[in-house]
C-alpha cells in the first residue's frame, strides 16, 4: 500500500479525504462504551460539543459517524491533522497507529484527485465540429458532393414506416408546389452504409433548419423516432428557435406524448382548420 508523502500537513486535509472504510472502523473503536478507554463522547467533548448535544447523539445508531458528520461541517479547522491529534489528547493511540495506513491511503486518493482536476483538460479548445471532420459524415445524402459543401435541407422528417403515406403527401404539399421546400426523408435522402445514428445526428443539428414530428400512435412506439425527437429537442432548450413541429394528420388512442405537450402542434385532424394546414406549414418551415 502506497504511503501518503511525508511533506504533507495533515491539518490542511479535509476530513472529507477520509472514506467510508475509516470512519466505519472510527465507530468500530468509539461506539462502544469503556470504562478504561475513551470513547466517541470523549471525542465529541474534545471536539466541543456541549453536554446536551452529546446526549442527542446517544439516540444514534452510529453515534460516531454521526459526530465527525456534523463536526465536518460546522468547523473549519476539521481536519485530518486535527481529528489525529484529538485521538491522542484522549489516549486513543491505538486507533491512531491502527488506523494511520488506511488514512494515509486515503490522503493520497485525495491528493491525486486534486491533481487531476487541476490539470488542464485533454481535448484542444476547439471542440466545436461545425464542419464534417470524419469520412463517415461525408457523402450521407443523394446529392452531396464530397468535395464541396454537404447537402442541406428546410426540415428533417421524423417518422414512423406506417405513416409514409402522410410523409408522401407532405413531400407532394411542400416540394413539389410554389413552397419549394427541401425536406429530408430518411428512407429517399439518405445514401445506406452508415451507422444510423451518427447519420441521423449529422443531419438533424447541422444539415436541417428545423424538424417536422409526424406524431401517431405508431410513433410513440418507435425507438428511432424517440431518439431523434429527443436529440432535437436536446439542442433546442426551451424551443428557443422553433427548431420542432410537431404534426398529427389522424386521430390518436394514446396520449399525445408528454415531452412535446409545450410545443404548438400542427393539427391536420381539425376539419375547420385544414384547409390552412399546409400554408401555416410551409410558413413555419420558411422561416430563417
Amino acid at each position: 500500500m502506497a504511503c501518503v508523502d511525508t511533506d504533507v500537513d495533515l491539518w490542511t486535509i479535509p476530513l472529507v479525504a477520509l472514506n467510508m472504510t475509516v470512519r466505519k472502523k472510527l465507530g468500530l473503536y468509539l461506539n462502544p462504551k469503556h470504562t478504561v478507554a475513551a470513547d466517541w463522547m470523549a471525542v465529541a467533548e474534545a471536539m466541543g460539543f456541549t453536554y446536551l448535544e452529546i446526549k442527542n447523539y446517544e439516540a444514534s445508531r452510529n453515534p460516531t459517524k454521526s459526530v465527525l458528520e456534523d463536526w465536518q461541517a460546522r468547523n473549519s479547522d476539521g481536519t485530518v491533522g486535527k481529528l489525529l491529534s484529538i485521538l491522542t489528547e484522549v489516549d486513543r493511540k491505538d486507533i491512531v497507529e491502527d488506523l494511520r495506513p488506511l488514512i494515509d491511503e486515503d490522503i493520497r486518493k485525495y491528493q491525486e484527485n486534486l491533481k487531476k482536476k487541476a490539470e488542464p483538460p485533454l481535448q484542444v479548445p476547439e471542440v466545436d465540429s461545425c464542419v464534417p471532420r470524419t469520412s463517415e459524415r461525408i457523402g450521407l445524402t443523394l446529392e452531396d458532393d464530397p468535395e464541396g459543401a454537404p447537402e442541406l435541407f428546410d426540415a428533417f422528417i421524423c417518422y414512423c414506416e406506417r405513416d409514409f403515406e402522410f410523409v408522401h403527401e407532405m413531400i407532394q404539399q411542400l416540394e413539389q408546389t410554389d413552397h419549394r421546400l427541401k425536406l429530408c426523408v430518411f428512407d429517399r435522402d439518405v445514401l445506406p452504409g452508415s451507422c444510423v445514428w451518427t447519420i441521423t445526428s449529422e443531419l438533424i443539428e447541422r444539415r436541417c433548419k428545423r424538424m417536422v414530428v409526424v406524431i401517431s400512435d405508431e410513433y410513440l412506439d418507435s425507438d428511432a423516432c424517440d431518439f431523434q425527437t429527443k436529440f432535437a429537442l436536446s439542442l433546442c432548450p426551451g424551443a428557443r428557435n422553433k427548431r420542432i413541429i410537431p404534426v398529427i394528420y389522424k386521430s390518436m388512442k394514446r396520449p399525445f406524448p408528454s415531452i412535446l405537450r409545450f410545443l404548438t402542434v400542427c393539427d391536420y385532424t381539425r376539419p375547420c382548420t385544414q384547409a390552412w394546414f399546409w400554408i401555416r406549414l410551409a410558413k413555419a418551415l420558411s422561416q430563417p
